[in-house]
């Protein structure tokens, strides 16, 4: 695999004006499409083109030529020249100045990395950056790169997962950024850790709902745990996702933009229910202030305080309640195939998730929830809306 060439961003004066110089090796099909680019000129003196920096559009160039090259405008640090590249929120510049090249951030933005994954990204190829101060990314060596993780891991002693991390945001300059072959350096990697998760029993669970009084943090609680939800899959649940006349949930784009569904217990059907009525929800199942998506902090710190009202001394997490979930469901009985698609994991035995899903009837398992409570929906008001009504309901 050839890597492609790059174009060079940077900034200067010609004959007393502010121009923006576009530098590369010689290259007839970039050249062709420089030529495309209104304003672009060509100066025989210093033998580059480039393009009046009162006129220059960042966005109109990369959206030209970033097929056939990589662009680095890192060298561009004035907010006039970047201003129109950068229409949606980046991590790049809006609370912290990552100190790595700008190309590095945009390829993360092209790929549609989760937001999680690029602030990570970024914060660990910074101090891959830092670390090597003063010599150029490109000409480090393999070697070099081995003993940089070793010496996080001997001075540091970080865990395995980090390791990793650290190692795939370093590849992922040197194949996805430079277009490098795969492996390009040989990183020796840890062997995953087997840990077992930590879980909590289903008193503790049902202690944590029932002292709840907020009935909107009782129904984060309660999600969480009967549908095995991540945080991020709880927040971005729309009215929608929850189809009481399946008796499913819908878990949109999940970690590795997977759609699979999950039983929907009937207590938390019940629960939605009342919820509904008195929140008044207009997008997500679980809203914030002014209807905005509720945040995952918040989320953390329900499932927290609601741990210690119960009086349970250790530390909780919402993930906790996800790995209740799976559990429960197996110490009652259910198949771990079915159990891996309620999680959205990854099976040898099948590519295609809802293959799997479609088989799967759900009315034949009792949701853990609804165990606890031994429930079924109540009467619907007359303002239930159609994700929560009862099948047949023409309301």
């Amino acid at each position: 695999m050839t890597p492609k060439p790059k174009i060079i961003l940077t900034p200067g004066q010609h004959r007393g004006k502010a121009i923006v110089a576009i530098r590369f090796d010689y290259n007839t099909d970039i050249i062709k499409k420089v030529k495309t680019i209104k304003g672009t000129k060509w100066s025989q003196s210093n033998k580059f083109w480039y393009v009046d920096k009162d006129v220059f559009n960042l966005s109109v160039l990369f959206e030209t030529l970033k097929d056939l090259a990589y662009i680095d405008y890192s060298a561009l640090k004035t907010k006039q020249v970047t201003k129109t590249f950068h229409k949606q929120k980046s991590i790049n510049t809006r609370k912290t100045k990552r100190d790595i090249p700008a190309i590095f951030l945009d390829t993360l933005e092209q790929k549609r990395y989760s937001n999680s994954t690029k602030e990570i990204y970024s914060s660990y190829f910074e101090d891959f950056v830092k670390h090597f101060s003063g010599k150029d990314l490109n000409s480090i060596t393999p070697q070099e790169i081995n003993n940089y993780i070793v010496e996080l891991i001997k001075r540091y002693d970080i865990s395995t997962s980090q390791q990793n991390q650290r190692i795939n945001a370093i590849k992922f300059y040197y194949e996805k950024v430079l277009g490098r072959e795969k492996m390009y350096f040989d990183i020796k990697r840890p062997k995953k850790e087997k840990k077992i998760p930590d879980v909590l029993s289903t008193t503790e669970i049902k202690n944590m709902i029932d002292v709840t009084g907020n009935l909107k943090h009782k129904c984060i609680i309660s999600l969480l745990y009967s549908a095995g939800l991540r945080r991020s899959e709880l927040v971005n649940l729309k009215l929608t996702d929850i189809l009481s006349d399946r008796m499913l949930i819908k878990v949109r784009n999940s970690k590795g933009k997977k759609d699979r569904y999950v039983g929907l217990s009937k207590y938390m059907l019940n629960l939605l229910r009342e919820y509904y009525k008195i929140y008044r929800p207009k997008t997500y199942v679980v809203e914030g202030k002014y209807e905005k998506k509720y945040s995952e902090e918040s989320v953390l710190k329900v499932v927290k305080k609601a741990a210690k009202k119960a009086g349970i001394k250790r530390n909780i997490t919402p993930h906790m309640l996800r790995h209740s979930f799976a559990t429960h469901h197996l110490e009652r009985g259910t198949d771990l195939r079915y159990i891996q698609e309620f999680l959205g994991h990854n099976s040898s035995k099948t590519t295609e998730i809802y293959t799997h899903v479609a088989k799967t009837d759900y009315t034949k398992f009792t949701n853990p929830l609804d165990t606890l409570y031994n429930d079924t929906p109540q009467k619907e008001g007359n303002h239930t809306p159609p994700y929560f009504r009862n099948k047949g309901n023409k309301k």
